[in-house]
């Protein structure tokens, strides 16, 4: 098979759609955010069980969805929920072509979107894409657990086109200080309270701050059950963070050593969207978007945050664990 092209450059782009898991209907929305979407079919569909979906997608005007340029054209259910879900996507959001294997995507898309949210489901749900040399978004975590990170490190090391993270990343309240955060000094204390559990919604809380404070951070603290995790960071520079899972309060602290702020959060819509367009012009440009030894320290916590639960509450220093 003739190897994909990477960058793709101002081509017109095929996207394949790879879902779903339990609790987790992103297909659906960002499925919506590029094709535009039938409303009733949206409601139908994800009202009663993902409720937030059709009431953000709702608040949009028309000319905000769509990238240019950009279509997804497949998409394949396995697992968690399979074909008659795959269909009632496909209807939502105008996708022509619905698949019962992952594989029948290949040779038919120009790149993946992994829109589900196991770590330890990664590895096997994108290995035929990347060994088919297709590249990749992959919805967070990256992976949950040593082995599995660095299989995908491997995997990037040896070239394969892999993008990964939160949408958090792209929170329109915080990115203004993303740059720009001179008048609260060096960060000392972080606060970022999430929703649901470590493993999955863990890195919605890391990676909600951690381009603020970047690469260096030294051990993980999970002092919590499974149901209520309660972890804590420490970076070289000093800077403490408390992150209190299963807390449905959306927002950061921010206290630095001139200044503190409360970061709310409201724009769920706006963060998709913006991570969906930071793929795509990965796509065009092969330039990744931010140093990918970031991803691979955002995994890190969150294995040491699951080991260090499972010890006891432990201090795991990111060191322990091996990437590559």
């Amino acid at each position: 098979m003739e190897k994909p092209m990477f960058p793709l450059g101002n081509e017109e782009i095929r996207i394949g759609m790879l879902g779903m898991t339990e609790g987790n209907a992103h297909p659906f929305s960002w499925s919506a955010m590029i094709n535009g979407y039938d409303h009733e079919e949206m409601v139908k569909w994800t009202a009663k069980e993902y409720p937030t979906i059709p009431a953000y997608l709702s608040k949009q005007p028309k000319d905000t969805f769509g990238i240019p340029g950009v279509k997804v054209t497949h998409v394949c259910f396995t697992g968690y929920a399979e074909r008659e879900m795959a269909e009632n996507c496909a209807r939502a959001t105008f996708i022509p072509n619905v698949v019962d294997k992952p594989e029948d995507m290949i040779g038919q898309v120009d790149a993946i979107i992994c829109a589900t949210d196991i770590g330890a489901e990664h590895v096997e749900r994108c290995r035929p894409f990347i060994e088919a040399g297709l590249p990749i978004f992959i919805d967070k975590p990256l992976a949950d657990n040593e082995e599995d990170l660095r299989t995908m490190v491997k995997w990037y090391d040896e070239g394969a086109h892999i993008m990964s993270g939160s949408s958090l990343r792209y929170k329109k309240e915080i990115e203004i200080y993303y740059d720009r955060h001179f008048e609260f000094g060096k960060f000392r204390y972080i606060i970022s309270p999430m929703a649901k559990k470590w493993e999955t919604y863990g890195m919605h809380a890391i990676e909600a701050f951690f381009h603020l404070v970047g690469c260096g951070f030294e051990w993980v603290e999970n002092l919590g059950t499974y149901e209520r995790p309660f972890v804590n960071l420490y970076h070289k520079d000093g800077c403490h963070v408390t992150i209190p899972m299963n807390t449905p309060a959306p927002g950061l602290w921010l206290c630095g050593e001139y200044a503190s702020k409360n970061v709310a959060s409201g724009d769920s819509f706006y963060s998709f969207k913006k991570q969906l367009e930071v793929f795509v012009d990965y796509l065009r440009t092969g330039v990744h978007p931010f140093p990918f030894e970031e991803t691979i320290e955002c995994a890190k916590i969150l294995v040491a945050g699951i080991r260090s639960r499972e010890e006891g509450g432990r201090r795991v220093y990111l060191s322990e664990i091996s990437e590559r």
